[in-house]
């Protein structure tokens, strides 16, 4: 599985040559909204079994669908994210199948007329490198309940308070090329839908899911298919359902693949076909074939008429759109000067964007970023916890940075304020005022000890004046004699000029 990194090309060794791997996902967002896309139900999550239902969602006789606005405005919201079409005529179709978690025996969806069109998102793999992955379209549609099927051995349960709750299927193009890049591609689409508050974006909750589309092909087959839009040049497609972390979209990935070239190799034909991904065991296992393609005999649904949207409508939303990562992280390299490293590190993920944002409201930037991205972030990582959890305030953080910036205390000083702050919680000013953690930077104390360190070690300042690498060593017992408290540029400044170098 070795990444070329001139073209980052994913290849698979097999037993008669390598192969590449062609994915395509569709996921499934679930909308930020209070109620569902055709009833007023709460979707909030972690309620008992059965108690976010209405008579619609019950699919009860005589209950009428009525169109949830706010879903609606969700959907253009995430789809002028993704740089994609909005369409202003958009349909919504009923897709007929039969599930003991579907009540309606339909799902009332969107299939020739989707809300929103063909957009593009860029998105970074680990080495930092770029990518575009195209969207084939965005539309709206209604979750199904869920089947329980652990509670007794006899019998299935099923909780309808997911049922018609909206979701956002965001459909790529084929144009993800490893496991590496298709949990790259998930999480920018999570950062983004997070930015624009149309998603939340949890797939522990259920809130995101990706069914993922893998087939292989041999090396070329990929460029010829990109030339010609011709499918025929790529292998026979598996799709794989209901995948919903980032960890077990690659595990799936990387196991799918190999499956099929083993297929293939052996002389065997991959059938197209729907699969589901075991965590326990790592492997994806049949579920159903598709040829014999469901006939889920889409047609208009006669209960709701067609979404017609203003332009206006359309514009409203596009001029209150937030920044969105990318245009985040390019102005904190353009106008903050922070590394393309930091702004990314930043950036993934909006409330540490949000924090960041609070924290050089009071503080230089490039200090802040040095501090909430190896300082804050460290110790939250150590703790588990998170950029909202964190016992240290922005505008505390902000007040800490100030300090070192404005030689009140030094770098190594804030350390020691940052765990009281973290610990015991107070104002960073007010903690070096009372414990007396104020830098030294009188010339003439610092000169003091220096001039004894000098006398007491002759032999070491005879090897600085040969050596002036070796000049830390003088610096590190300036800085123990001093508590940490000398100011470290001065120290340095002093034995240099003592010592002749």
């Amino acid at each position: 599985m070795p990444l070329d990194d001139a073209t980052h090309r994913y290849t698979l060794p097999g037993a008669t040559g390598e192969w590449e791997i062609v994915i395509g996902l569709e996921v499934h967002a679930q909308v930020q909204s209070h109620a569902k896309l055709f009833s007023g139900a709460s979707t909030e999550f972690g309620a008992a079994p059965n108690t976010h239902v209405s008579l619609v969602d019950a699919a009860m006789p005589g209950m009428l669908p009525v169109i949830n606005q706010r879903c609606v405005e969700q959907a253009v919201k995430t789809g002028l994210g993704l740089n994609a079409q909005i369409n202003r005529f958009s349909r919504f179709d009923r897709k007929n199948y039969f599930y003991p978690d579907l009540p309606q025996g339909y799902q009332i969806s969107q299939f020739q007329f989707p809300i929103v069109g063909e957009g593009e998102i860029v998105c970074e793999r680990d080495d930092g490198s770029r990518f575009t992955v195209g969207i084939e379209r965005l539309h709206l549609e209604q979750d199904a309940g869920k089947s329980i099927h652990d509670l007794d051995p006899n019998a299935t349960y099923v909780d309808l308070n997911r049922s018609g709750v909206a979701l956002m299927e965001i459909v790529s193009k084929p144009h993800v090329r490893s496991p590496q890049e298709a949990a790259a591609y998930v999480r920018t689409l999570r950062t983004i839908v997070r930015y624009l508050d149309t998603c939340g974006g949890d797939m522990e909750k259920g809130q995101m899911r990706a069914d993922v589309n893998v087939s292989v092909c041999r090396p070329g087959q990929y460029e010829k298919f990109r030339e010609t839009g011709d499918f025929k040049h790529l292998g026979t497609r598996c799709e794989i359902k209901n995948v919903n972390s980032l960890r077990f979209i690659m595990q799936a990935i990387e196991y799918e693949a190999r499956r099929q070239i083993d297929i293939i190799e052996e002389g065997g034909k991959i059938d197209q076909e729907t699969r589901l991904f075991d965590a326990n065991t790592g492997v994806t296992r049949a579920m159903r074939s598709k040829e014999e393609a469901h006939d889920y005999r889409y047609f208009p649904d006669p209960d709701l008429l067609p979404l017609e949207l203003e332009e206006s409508f359309i514009e409203n939303i596009r001029v209150n759109l937030p920044e969105l990562p990318e245009a985040k992280r390019k102005r904190f390299v353009e106008v903050l000067g922070l590394s393309e490293y930091d702004a990314s590190v930043l950036t993934a993920d909006k409330d540490r964007a949000d924090y960041f944002e609070a924290v050089i409201a009071g503080a230089d930037a490039k200090l802040s970023a040095n501090w909430v991205n190896n300082e804050l972030f460290g110790r939250l990582n150590k703790e588990g916890l998170g950029i909202t959890e964190s016992p240290v305030s922005p505008q505390q953080l902000a007040k800490l940075v100030s300090l070192i910036t404005s030689n009140v205390i030094s770098g190594k000083i804030a350390k020691d304020v940052f765990e009281i702050v973290w610990a015991e919680g107070g104002d960073p000013e007010q903690i070096v005022e009372a414990r007396g953690m104020k830098q030294v930077t009188d010339t003439g104390a610092i000169e003091k000890v220096v001039d004894e360190l000098i006398a007491a070690n002759p032999e070491q300042a005879e090897k600085v004046k040969v050596k002036p690498q070796t000049l830390g060593w003088f610096v590190g017992q300036a800085m123990k004699a001093t508590g940490g408290k000398a100011n470290p540029q001065a120290v340095n400044e002093i034995l240099r000029k003592k010592l002749g170098i």
